[in-house]
């Protein structure tokens, strides 16, 4: 199980069911939610500002969010804060993916299809 699990899409009810497979599946013991990219950064912000310690392990990142879409996070992300918070991983969420545009670098460790299922969940604790 991880510490801290930071979900970002701009559906709450998407957000509420990420919430509640990830708890049904034992899989994180806290789950942060944000429901756009720049809300994300915001909390990243603070972190380093609080100069906190406690940051997520993993990042639930859907690539389609209307405010700040997931490639737009993940760049400045990368380019701001992952020096800092390196030990975060990054597993991309889609309805569907155009394999020929999905990033394969790190903090990138995988992909899931939404709905997000316990399944799912599984493989990657695996």
């Amino acid at each position: 199980m991880i510490s801290k699990l930071l979900c970002i899409d701009d559906d709450e009810t998407t957000l509420e069911l990420f919430r509640n497979v990830a708890e049904t599946a034992f899989f994180a013991k806290e789950v942060i939610t944000c429901t756009s990219g720049t809300e994300a950064l915001a909390y990243y912000q603070k972190n380093v500002e609080e100069k906190s310690s406690e940051t997520p392990e993993l990042i639930f990142l859907d690539m389609n969010s209307s405010i700040m879409n997931g490639a737009t996070f993940l760049e400045e992300f990368k380019k701001t804060y992952y020096t800092q918070f390196n030990k975060t991983k990054i597993v991309i969420l889609s309805s569907f993916f155009d394999t020929e545009n999905i990033p394969t670098n790190d903090p990138i460790i995988g992909y899931i299809t939404k709905p997000l299922r316990v399944n799912s969940l599984k493989k990657l604790m695996h």
